[in-house]
Protein backbone atom coordinates (compact mmCIF):
# COMPACT_ATOMS: atom_id res chain seq x y z
CA UNK A 1 0.00 0.00 0.00
CA UNK A 2 1.09 3.37 -1.20
CA UNK A 3 1.99 5.77 2.08
CA UNK A 4 2.25 9.80 2.18
CA UNK A 5 5.25 11.73 1.54
CA UNK A 6 5.19 12.56 5.27
CA UNK A 7 4.91 9.27 6.63
CA UNK A 8 7.67 8.36 3.83
CA UNK A 9 10.05 11.10 5.27
CA UNK A 10 9.07 10.22 8.98
CA UNK A 11 9.84 6.54 8.29
CA UNK A 12 13.30 7.81 6.45
CA UNK A 13 14.12 10.11 9.63
CA UNK A 14 13.62 7.50 12.18
CA UNK A 15 15.69 5.01 10.42
CA UNK A 16 18.34 7.12 10.35
CA UNK A 17 17.91 8.26 14.05
CA UNK A 18 18.22 4.25 14.69
CA UNK A 19 21.36 4.37 12.63
CA UNK A 20 22.88 7.12 14.56
CA UNK A 21 22.03 5.74 17.66
CA UNK A 22 24.16 2.77 17.03
CA UNK A 23 26.96 5.60 16.17
CA UNK A 24 26.73 7.17 19.64
CA UNK A 25 27.33 3.96 21.13
CA UNK A 26 30.47 3.17 18.59
CA UNK A 27 31.70 7.13 19.45
CA UNK A 28 31.64 6.12 22.82
CA UNK A 29 32.59 2.69 22.69
CA UNK A 30 36.11 3.92 21.64
CA UNK A 31 35.66 7.03 24.14
CA UNK A 32 35.68 4.18 26.89
CA UNK A 33 38.35 2.10 25.16
CA UNK A 34 40.78 5.31 24.84
CA UNK A 35 40.30 6.51 28.21
CA UNK A 36 39.18 9.59 26.82
CA UNK A 37 35.79 10.40 28.82
CA UNK A 38 37.80 13.33 30.57
CA UNK A 39 38.81 14.72 27.49
CA UNK A 40 36.60 17.66 27.49
CA UNK A 41 36.25 18.77 31.38
CA UNK A 42 33.56 20.79 30.81
CA UNK A 43 30.33 20.48 29.15
CA UNK A 44 28.56 20.92 26.80
CA UNK A 45 31.33 22.56 26.05
CA UNK A 46 34.85 22.07 25.83
CA UNK A 47 37.56 23.81 27.79
CA UNK A 48 34.69 26.80 27.36
CA UNK A 49 35.46 26.80 23.94
CA UNK A 50 33.03 25.73 20.92
CA UNK A 51 35.69 24.00 19.06
CA UNK A 52 38.16 22.67 21.42
CA UNK A 53 41.91 23.40 21.91
CA UNK A 54 44.73 21.28 20.19
CA UNK A 55 47.82 22.29 22.29
CA UNK A 56 48.28 22.98 26.36
CA UNK A 57 49.18 26.59 25.29
CA UNK A 58 45.25 27.43 23.61
CA UNK A 59 43.95 27.06 28.06
CA UNK A 60 43.80 28.74 30.50
CA UNK A 61 47.08 27.86 32.88
CA UNK A 62 44.95 27.19 35.52
CA UNK A 63 42.27 24.89 34.25
CA UNK A 64 42.73 22.46 36.27
CA UNK A 65 41.72 24.43 39.34
CA UNK A 66 38.99 26.13 37.50
CA UNK A 67 36.94 22.83 36.35
CA UNK A 68 37.99 20.62 39.72
CA UNK A 69 35.84 23.94 41.56
CA UNK A 70 33.10 23.73 38.74
CA UNK A 71 32.94 19.78 38.89
CA UNK A 72 32.63 20.30 42.70
CA UNK A 73 29.58 22.50 42.77
CA UNK A 74 28.03 20.31 40.18
CA UNK A 75 28.71 17.24 41.75
CA UNK A 76 27.26 18.54 45.13
CA UNK A 77 24.00 19.71 43.30
CA UNK A 78 23.58 16.30 41.99
CA UNK A 79 24.41 14.82 45.38
CA UNK A 80 21.49 16.91 46.80
CA UNK A 81 19.31 15.22 44.51
CA UNK A 82 20.50 11.97 45.04
CA UNK A 83 19.78 12.83 49.00
CA UNK A 84 15.94 14.02 48.01
CA UNK A 85 14.93 10.65 46.55
CA UNK A 86 16.48 8.85 49.69
CA UNK A 87 20.05 7.94 47.81
CA UNK A 88 22.19 8.87 50.47
CA UNK A 89 24.61 6.11 51.09
CA UNK A 90 25.48 7.42 47.17
CA UNK A 91 25.00 10.64 47.68
CA UNK A 92 27.94 11.06 50.47
CA UNK A 93 30.07 8.70 48.48
CA UNK A 94 30.10 11.11 46.00
CA UNK A 95 31.12 13.60 48.16
CA UNK A 96 33.69 11.48 49.57
CA UNK A 97 35.07 10.16 46.47
CA UNK A 98 38.04 12.42 46.25
CA UNK A 99 39.38 10.51 43.37
CA UNK A 100 36.47 12.65 41.53
CA UNK A 101 38.34 15.82 42.02
CA UNK A 102 41.60 14.67 40.41
CA UNK A 103 42.14 17.05 37.21
CA UNK A 104 42.93 14.72 34.09
CA UNK A 105 46.01 15.98 31.84
CA UNK A 106 45.45 17.93 28.78
CA UNK A 107 45.71 15.29 26.49
CA UNK A 108 44.78 16.44 22.50
CA UNK A 109 43.80 13.42 21.20
CA UNK A 110 41.75 12.28 23.82
CA UNK A 111 39.70 16.07 23.62
CA UNK A 112 39.02 15.02 20.23
CA UNK A 113 37.71 11.88 20.20
CA UNK A 114 35.53 13.48 23.56
CA UNK A 115 34.49 16.45 21.16
CA UNK A 116 33.52 14.43 18.32
CA UNK A 117 31.73 11.33 20.38
CA UNK A 118 29.51 14.82 21.71
CA UNK A 119 28.95 15.74 18.18
CA UNK A 120 27.82 12.50 17.16
CA UNK A 121 25.43 12.80 19.69
CA UNK A 122 24.05 16.37 19.02
CA UNK A 123 23.70 15.14 15.34
CA UNK A 124 21.47 12.08 17.30
CA UNK A 125 19.38 14.73 19.05
CA UNK A 126 18.54 17.14 16.05
CA UNK A 127 17.36 14.08 14.16
CA UNK A 128 15.40 12.94 17.40
CA UNK A 129 13.56 16.51 16.83
CA UNK A 130 13.06 15.72 13.44
CA UNK A 131 11.39 12.18 14.56
CA UNK A 132 9.41 14.08 16.52
CA UNK A 133 7.80 16.42 14.47
CA UNK A 134 7.27 14.15 11.28
CA UNK A 135 5.88 11.13 13.86
CA UNK A 136 2.50 13.62 13.99
CA UNK A 137 1.53 12.65 10.50
CA UNK A 138 0.74 9.47 12.41
CA UNK A 139 -1.38 11.57 14.79
CA UNK A 140 -4.73 10.32 13.47
CA UNK A 141 -3.50 6.65 12.81
CA UNK A 142 -1.34 5.38 15.36
CA UNK A 143 -0.90 7.50 18.08
CA UNK A 144 1.75 5.78 20.25
CA UNK A 145 4.41 6.77 17.36
CA UNK A 146 3.53 10.41 18.38
CA UNK A 147 3.80 9.49 22.38
CA UNK A 148 6.49 7.21 22.11
CA UNK A 149 8.74 10.05 19.74
CA UNK A 150 8.20 12.52 22.55
CA UNK A 151 9.37 10.03 25.56
CA UNK A 152 12.64 8.82 23.20
CA UNK A 153 12.89 12.51 22.72
CA UNK A 154 12.92 13.59 25.98
CA UNK A 155 14.94 10.62 27.17
CA UNK A 156 17.85 11.48 25.11
CA UNK A 157 18.19 15.10 26.68
CA UNK A 158 17.83 13.27 29.86
CA UNK A 159 20.98 11.32 28.60
CA UNK A 160 22.37 14.34 27.53
CA UNK A 161 22.35 16.15 31.31
CA UNK A 162 23.35 12.14 32.43
CA UNK A 163 26.25 12.59 30.32
CA UNK A 164 26.99 15.18 31.73
CA UNK A 165 27.54 13.79 35.11
CA UNK A 166 29.40 11.16 33.98
CA UNK A 167 31.76 13.62 33.11
CA UNK A 168 31.53 15.61 36.51
CA UNK A 169 31.82 12.17 38.68
CA UNK A 170 34.78 11.33 36.32
CA UNK A 171 33.28 8.19 34.81
CA UNK A 172 32.10 6.76 38.35
CA UNK A 173 31.46 2.80 37.76
CA UNK A 174 27.46 3.00 38.03
CA UNK A 175 27.11 6.42 36.08
CA UNK A 176 28.11 4.34 33.00
CA UNK A 177 26.33 1.47 33.38
CA UNK A 178 23.30 3.91 33.69
CA UNK A 179 24.42 5.48 30.95
CA UNK A 180 24.68 2.31 28.72
CA UNK A 181 21.18 1.55 29.57
CA UNK A 182 19.46 5.02 28.59
CA UNK A 183 21.49 4.19 25.42
CA UNK A 184 19.76 0.49 25.19
CA UNK A 185 16.00 2.23 25.79
CA UNK A 186 16.55 5.02 23.50
CA UNK A 187 17.33 2.94 20.89
CA UNK A 188 14.99 0.01 21.75
CA UNK A 189 12.27 2.94 21.37
CA UNK A 190 13.51 4.17 18.09
CA UNK A 191 13.29 1.25 16.59
CA UNK A 192 9.88 0.32 18.10
CA UNK A 193 8.58 3.56 16.66
CA UNK A 194 9.72 2.74 12.93
CA UNK A 195 8.02 -0.67 12.82
CA UNK A 196 4.73 0.43 14.03
CA UNK A 197 5.54 3.27 11.24
CA UNK A 198 6.12 0.23 8.94
CA UNK A 199 2.87 -2.46 9.96
CA UNK A 200 0.35 0.37 10.35
CA UNK A 201 -1.03 -0.27 7.32
CA UNK A 202 -0.76 -4.22 7.56
CA UNK A 203 -4.23 -5.47 8.91
CA UNK A 204 -3.27 -8.76 7.32
CA UNK A 205 -1.25 -10.29 10.00
CA UNK A 206 -0.24 -13.98 11.62
CA UNK A 207 0.15 -15.04 15.57
CA UNK A 208 3.04 -16.68 16.24
CA UNK A 209 3.29 -18.93 19.29
CA UNK A 210 3.53 -17.59 22.64
CA UNK A 211 6.84 -20.00 22.99
CA UNK A 212 8.24 -18.20 20.23
CA UNK A 213 7.67 -15.25 21.90
CA UNK A 214 8.14 -15.59 24.98
CA UNK A 215 11.86 -16.80 23.67
CA UNK A 216 12.33 -13.60 21.60
CA UNK A 217 12.34 -11.73 25.19
CA UNK A 218 14.20 -13.68 27.57
CA UNK A 219 16.80 -13.53 24.91
CA UNK A 220 16.39 -9.91 24.82
CA UNK A 221 16.60 -9.66 28.89
CA UNK A 222 19.67 -12.04 29.04
CA UNK A 223 21.23 -9.61 26.07
CA UNK A 224 20.48 -6.60 28.76
CA UNK A 225 22.24 -8.22 31.96
CA UNK A 226 25.25 -9.03 29.65
CA UNK A 227 25.76 -5.84 28.52
CA UNK A 228 25.17 -4.30 32.32
CA UNK A 229 27.45 -7.13 33.43
CA UNK A 230 30.01 -5.91 30.76
CA UNK A 231 29.80 -2.56 31.97
CA UNK A 232 30.92 -4.10 34.98
CA UNK A 233 33.30 -5.67 33.67
CA UNK A 234 35.55 -2.58 32.24
CA UNK A 235 34.78 -0.90 35.45
CA UNK A 236 36.29 -3.58 37.33
CA UNK A 237 39.42 -3.53 34.97
CA UNK A 238 39.81 0.07 35.08
CA UNK A 239 40.03 0.13 38.44
CA UNK A 240 42.61 -2.74 37.95
CA UNK A 241 44.56 -0.47 35.87
CA UNK A 242 44.56 2.39 38.45
CA UNK A 243 45.79 0.31 41.59
CA UNK A 244 48.34 -1.31 39.73
CA UNK A 245 49.49 1.20 36.78
CA UNK A 246 52.72 -0.80 35.95
CA UNK A 247 50.54 -4.34 35.60
CA UNK A 248 50.59 -5.59 31.62
CA UNK A 249 47.09 -5.19 30.04
CA UNK A 250 46.46 -8.94 30.32
CA UNK A 251 46.85 -9.01 33.71
CA UNK A 252 43.79 -6.19 34.21
CA UNK A 253 41.61 -9.26 33.52
CA UNK A 254 42.80 -11.33 35.77
CA UNK A 255 42.13 -8.55 38.53
CA UNK A 256 38.43 -7.71 37.19
CA UNK A 257 37.38 -11.05 39.56
CA UNK A 258 33.78 -12.91 39.63
CA UNK A 259 32.21 -9.96 37.37
CA UNK A 260 34.75 -11.66 34.46
CA UNK A 261 33.79 -14.82 34.95
CA UNK A 262 29.82 -14.23 35.29
CA UNK A 263 30.46 -11.92 31.94
CA UNK A 264 32.00 -14.84 30.52
CA UNK A 265 29.72 -17.90 32.02
CA UNK A 266 26.84 -15.58 30.50
CA UNK A 267 27.46 -15.53 27.14
CA UNK A 268 27.29 -19.78 27.32
CA UNK A 269 23.42 -18.76 28.03
CA UNK A 270 23.43 -16.27 25.23
CA UNK A 271 24.16 -18.84 23.27
CA UNK A 272 21.97 -21.53 23.94
CA UNK A 273 18.74 -18.98 24.28
CA UNK A 274 19.60 -17.66 20.70
CA UNK A 275 20.02 -21.14 19.25
CA UNK A 276 16.71 -22.44 20.45
CA UNK A 277 15.14 -19.46 19.58
CA UNK A 278 16.48 -20.08 15.87
CA UNK A 279 15.23 -23.31 16.19
CA UNK A 280 11.69 -21.62 16.41
CA UNK A 281 12.16 -19.27 14.29
CA UNK A 282 12.98 -21.60 11.50
CA UNK A 283 10.31 -24.17 12.03
CA UNK A 284 7.41 -21.25 12.30
CA UNK A 285 9.01 -19.04 9.08
CA UNK A 286 9.93 -19.06 5.47
CA UNK A 287 13.88 -18.71 5.09
CA UNK A 288 13.15 -15.61 3.18
CA UNK A 289 10.70 -14.34 6.00
CA UNK A 290 12.14 -11.02 8.05
CA UNK A 291 12.10 -12.97 10.92
CA UNK A 292 14.85 -15.98 9.59
CA UNK A 293 17.14 -12.60 8.42
CA UNK A 294 17.36 -10.59 11.69
CA UNK A 295 18.05 -14.38 13.69
CA UNK A 296 20.92 -15.26 10.92
CA UNK A 297 21.87 -11.58 11.55
CA UNK A 298 21.69 -12.09 15.25
CA UNK A 299 23.92 -14.98 15.14
CA UNK A 300 26.12 -13.59 12.93
CA UNK A 301 27.17 -10.75 15.50
CA UNK A 302 26.83 -13.16 18.62
CA UNK A 303 29.89 -15.18 16.91
CA UNK A 304 31.66 -12.12 16.27
CA UNK A 305 30.96 -10.88 19.32
CA UNK A 306 32.42 -14.15 20.97
CA UNK A 307 35.37 -13.50 18.79
CA UNK A 308 36.08 -9.67 20.18
CA UNK A 309 35.30 -11.14 24.11
CA UNK A 310 38.36 -13.56 23.51
CA UNK A 311 40.78 -11.09 21.81
CA UNK A 312 39.52 -8.69 24.55
CA UNK A 313 40.57 -11.51 27.24
CA UNK A 314 43.31 -12.91 26.20
CA UNK A 315 45.69 -10.05 24.09
CA UNK A 316 45.51 -7.20 26.59
CA UNK A 317 42.37 -5.59 25.96
CA UNK A 318 43.25 -3.95 22.76
CA UNK A 319 40.75 -0.76 22.42
CA UNK A 320 39.73 -1.32 19.07
CA UNK A 321 38.33 -4.95 19.97
CA UNK A 322 36.71 -2.80 22.86
CA UNK A 323 34.72 -0.20 21.27
CA UNK A 324 33.63 -3.42 18.57
CA UNK A 325 32.42 -5.85 21.24
CA UNK A 326 30.05 -2.84 22.99
CA UNK A 327 28.91 -2.08 18.98
CA UNK A 328 28.59 -5.92 18.51
CA UNK A 329 26.35 -6.06 21.72
CA UNK A 330 24.31 -2.85 20.74
CA UNK A 331 23.68 -4.75 17.30
CA UNK A 332 22.52 -7.79 18.68
CA UNK A 333 19.72 -6.16 20.95
CA UNK A 334 18.34 -4.14 18.34
CA UNK A 335 17.83 -6.85 16.33
CA UNK A 336 16.51 -8.74 19.03
CA UNK A 337 14.27 -6.00 19.84
CA UNK A 338 13.07 -5.98 15.93
CA UNK A 339 12.19 -9.54 15.93
CA UNK A 340 10.35 -9.44 18.99
CA UNK A 341 8.27 -6.40 17.82
CA UNK A 342 7.69 -8.72 14.29
CA UNK A 343 6.82 -11.71 16.27
CA UNK A 344 3.92 -9.77 18.05
CA UNK A 345 2.54 -8.66 15.15
CA UNK A 346 4.04 -9.71 11.43
CA UNK A 347 2.36 -9.11 8.04
CA UNK A 348 2.02 -12.52 5.95
CA UNK A 349 4.07 -11.08 2.92
CA UNK A 350 6.48 -11.21 5.27
CA UNK A 351 6.94 -14.38 5.15
CA UNK A 352 5.26 -16.51 8.02
CA UNK A 353 4.00 -20.00 7.63
CA UNK A 354 0.46 -20.45 8.24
Amino acid sequence: MKISPAKKRFQTINLVTVFLVFLVILAGGVVRSTGSGMGCPDWPKCFDCLVPPTSVSQIPKDYKARYVAQRSKKNERFARTLDAFGFKDLAQRIRNDKSILVPEEFNAAKTWTEYINRLVGEVTGVFMVLTVVFSFAYARVRKRIVAASIINLLLIVFQAWFGSIVVSTNLVSWTVTVHMLLALAILAIAIYTYHEAVIVNNTDAVQTKSITKFMAYIAIAISILQIALGTEVREAVDMAASRFPGQPREGWVADAGSVFINHRELSILVLVVNVLLYALIRKGFSRHSIQQQLMSFTFLMIMLQIVSGIALSYWGLPPVAQAIHIVLASLVFGAQVYLALNLQKTAKVWGARV
